[in-house]
């Protein structure tokens, strides 16, 4: 369990600069997509205007943010033993310019303190991570990208590479490090990946992720972003679930990919897999005709679990073309051959797309369909399931597909 000291922080401002891949380098505008959280009769909110372009959050006072951690620690119901605080934000936590305060009343909470997602380019003297991990920072999330410093202060954008580099070294060696790295094709998915694999399995690092470049609109850039880098063409899905299997294979951390895979935890979709398949048997029965709308990476994984549980009479799956469920809107709802469609469509629970819009393009056709939500998640990604066990993984997807069915059963038509 942890509590979350958001520092907050602008992408681009708040993080020394941005790296040459990163994801909010050209987003644009700030017309709302719609989503989940919106009012019944309007298109837009907090989430999908500012909130997911990351853009109305300057960095926090460090009262503001220590007092928010004292007063969840009073009000909560916190007796987890593994209770810990998880500083981050929108920018990089390490340029946080109060890190060092706020860390050290953490520390006087007698609380372990976990450094949320940071690339090192606010740290300019290596020894700032001997002063972290002296006031109890024992995790670290740290996006690497590469272990040369020449790559780094290309593409990371990190003017104090060796320092940064060094710093990763020290909390490896004194701490949990999930590392972490956007695997830009023809940069550093070949020798040097190997290398900062090598160096981070030297060091002691725990884990690392492996997180596929995007660079075009049905890969995640919904923001008017794309391309992030001309003419760089990602790896394919395949291919990259490949890589994250090869790294796997040869070194000794823990190695998970997004959107591909965990090859540990069999993730995404772990009952999918012929060797979960009697877990399936807990689920309760479908009743009800509906089609999944969902991404090209979950498509085969869901359908192949309708089928395991004897459903795909009564229930079918399509795919528009977009990779992250997540991040549908409503583009993709437009271009969805609508003869696949049955009466009642289970959207993804976090897409990006107004109901009332969603149901308005998905019958426009002249077929009055109902649209609903399903859970949020299905399965684990590479960022969480990391930190899970293989039982924990089955668990969270069967409770996931026990709430998708009955979404199915209640919304669909009734056969």
């Amino acid at each position: 369990m942890q509590i979350v000291a958001d520092v907050g922080g602008i992408p681009g401002k708040d993080c020394n600069g941005f790296c040459k891949y990163c994801y909010f380098r050209k987003v644009k505008g700030t017309e709302a997509l719609g989503c989940k959280n919106c009012s019944l009769g309007k298109v837009g909110c907090d989430s999908c205007t500012t909130g997911i372009r990351e853009i109305g959050n300057e960095f926090q006072s460090p009262f503001f943010v220590i007092s928010s951690v004292q007063n969840s620690l009073m009000l909560g119901d916190y007796r987890d033993a593994n209770l810990k605080v998880n500083i981050s934000g929108g920018g990089d936590v390490s340029c946080y310019p109060y890190l060092f305060d706020i860390v050290s009343a953490f520390s006087d909470f007698g609380l372990p303190i976990h450094l949320g997602y940071t690339s090192g380019k606010g740290i300019t003297d290596a020894k700032m991570a001997e002063d972290l991990v002296s006031k109890e920072v024992s995790e670290v999330t740290f996006t690497v990208f590469s272990t040369d410093p020449n790559i780094r202060r290309e593409w990371v954008n990190d003017k104090t590479a060796e320092e940064s580099i060094k710093a990763l070294q020290i909390f490896c060696e004194s701490s949990e490090v999930h590392a972490a790295s956007v695997i830009v094709p023809g940069v550093n998915d070949g020798e040097d990946l190997f290398k900062t694999c090598s160096t981070l399995e030297d060091w002691g690092a725990k884990a690392f992720i492996l997180m596929r470049f995007a660079n075009f609109r049905n890969q995640g850039l919904i923001l008017g972003n794309e391309p992030i880098l001309d003419g760089v063409v990602p790896h394919e899905l395949d291919e990259f679930e490949a890589l994250v299997r090869k790294i796997n294979d040869e070194f000794n951390f823990k190695v998970t990919g997004t959107p591909l895979c965990d090859p540990d935890n069999d993730t995404p979709f772990a009952i999918s897999k012929d060797k979960n398949k009697d877990y399936l048997d807990i689920l309760s029965k479908v009743t009800s005709e509906a089609t999944i709308l969902t991404s090209k990476v979950a498509a085969p994984f869901i359908e192949k679990i309708i089928g395991n549980i004897e459903a795909s009479d009564l229930v079918n799956v399509v795919a528009v073309d977009q990779d992250i469920g997540c991040l549908i809107t409503q583009k993709d709802l437009e271009e969805v051959d609508f003869s696949q469609l049955k009466e009642t469509v289970i959207i993804p629970g976090r897409a990006y797309v107004h109901d009332k819009i969603a149901e308005e393009i998905l019958s426009s056709d002249g077929v009055d369909r109902m649209v609903a939500r399903g859970p949020d998640k299905l399965t684990a990604d590479g960022e969480m399931s990391g930190t899970l066990s293989p039982q924990d993984v089955l668990k969270q997807e069967l409770i996931a597909f026990e709430d998708l069915i009955g979404a199915i059963n209640f919304f669909g038509v009734r056969r």
